[in-house]
């Protein structure tokens, strides 16, 4: 790659202003001077720019969650901040600028620009007001005068407000040439692919786009008393990926959830269901309308007869009997075989040391694919970034996944979800136009 900007890598920080719609031009501006571009966005810029679209330009994941992990566990806007050559913040709101003055590190952009070396070059963009208000102004003097920005102002223009003044996000081509400026002959801060952030796939199709796809996450918690409970360690990170994932392909999304502790797509329609009868009655509810059915959620299978209603102590002890749960991937499989269009069924089995009893599950419970994970494996089990799984089907195949993000793994499984709704549509359509009409029989 030639160019002013090669094998540079910039961070492109987005914050909640309407100019947020231009963070795409940014990156391609950016690209086209040679710059791997990586983003980070508010939560406010999200509103404005879609994440997905920013990861499917810069084929880079966008950094949106402080806490969230990168699949191989680095801490992402750390990983940015210590290998980006620079810092490119545009637009930058008064909230950013006052925020960044002060040192509040409140999203991944300030997060990053607290903890980075590379130089950071600023752009604001608001009402011309604002901007000229005296706060502003001065958070602007400090960035600048102070912590060493460089500081692109705005242009004059007509602004969102309808009226005309100071405050339009400058030209894409001035804030490349500030970057460009900024690095100066700096040596590259990362060579090594290995020490910046991942490269991702680039995005599915909208191959689930009209299809309703129901997803289970997390584990149950079955009472013991009004404050103990029998559970396990699901975090509900695998269910939210696929629900995820769904999403971004067109599919309008029931996520059943039970005890979570993974953040949840907010654009899903989420049904709390924390033991396992609220859930066996959720999934049931929603199964006659769903297109497919992945029951992602690590369900109790006992759970106590009984339940004492109030807090039990130390001195009256503790004797627990369990009875089983309800089976609901196996009544659910059963229910679907019933319906008109039965919907693409998925479980999945968390196994130790083995998968050898997948396929027998499989069968057991009905459903057209299994997952299989063998929780004990590092980088495998409950509450990790990653997954390695088996996908078992009907027909007795099986496919070895590597270690993959859990959103990767998402994505594998709802590529063969999509072609198998296809299918069953294509199979729907041939039985209709095989039936004989009144035309055709004597």
């Amino acid at each position: 790659m030639t160019g002013r900007l090669a094998d540079r890598l910039v961070a492109l920080g987005v914050t909640g202003s309407i100019a947020a719609y231009k963070a795409p031009e940014l990156v391609r501006a950016l690209q086209a001077e040679g710059a791997a571009v990586v983003a980070l966005i508010t939560p406010a810029a999200a509103r404005f720019v879609a994440p997905l679209a920013l990861e499917a330009l810069t084929r880079h994941p966008v950094e949106h969650d402080l806490m969230a992990l990168l699949p191989d566990g680095r801490i992402g806007h750390i990983v940015i901040a210590e290998s980006a050559d620079a810092v490119l913040v545009a637009p930058a709101t008064a909230h950013w600028l006052g925020a960044m003055a002060n040192g509040l590190a409140g999203d991944t952009v300030t997060a990053t620009c607290l903890a980075t070396a590379a130089p950071v070059v600023v752009a604001p963009a608001m009402d011309g007001e604002m901007y000229a208000h005296p706060a502003t102004r001065a958070n602007v003097a400090r960035l600048r005068d102070e912590f060493g920005y460089r500081v692109v102002e705005p242009e004059s223009g007509p602004l969102a407000s309808g009226a005309v003044g100071v405050g339009r996000l400058a030209d894409p081509n001035r804030l490349v040439d500030a970057v460009v400026a900024a690095i100066g002959q700096r040596p590259v801060r990362a060579p090594d692919a290995a020490d910046r952030p991942p490269r991702v796939s680039p995005p599915r199709e909208a191959d689930l786009e009209g299809r309703h796809v129901v997803v289970t996450a997390g584990g149950t918690a079955e009472p013991i008393d009004p404050v103990r409970f029998i559970g396990n360690r699901s975090t509900g990170k695998m269910g939210a990926a696929i629900a995820d994932a769904a999403l971004d392909r067109g599919a309008r999304v029931t996520l059943i959830a039970g005890l979570t502790s993974a953040p949840l797509p907010a654009r899903a329609s989420i049904v709390r269901a924390e033991t396992t009868a609220a859930m066996h009655a959720a999934v049931l509810d929603a199964l006659p309308a769903a297109d497919a059915l992945v029951m992602a959620a690590a369900v109790a299978d006992f759970r106590p007869r009984r339940r004492a209603e109030h807090k039990l102590t130390r001195e009256t002890g503790l004797t627990v009997e369990l009875e089983p749960t309800e089976d609901i991937l196996a009544e659910a499989a059963s229910r679907a075989r019933g319906l008109a269009s039965p919907p693409v069924l998925i479980g999945f089995a968390a196994e130790t040391g083995s998968l050898e009893r997948a396929a027998g599950k499989l069968a057991r419970k009905g459903v057209d694919l299994l997952v299989a994970n063998d929780v004990a494996e590092p980088g495998s089990g409950f509450g990790t970034e990653t997954n390695r799984v088996s996908i078992l089907d009907a027909g007795g195949g099986r496919d070895d996944l590597p270690l993959l993000s859990k959103r990767e793994v998402a994505d594998r499984l709802l590529d063969r979800v999509a072609r198998m709704l296809d299918d069953r549509d294509s199979q729907g359509q041939t039985s209709r136009m095989s039936l004989p009409t009144a035309e055709t029989t004597v």
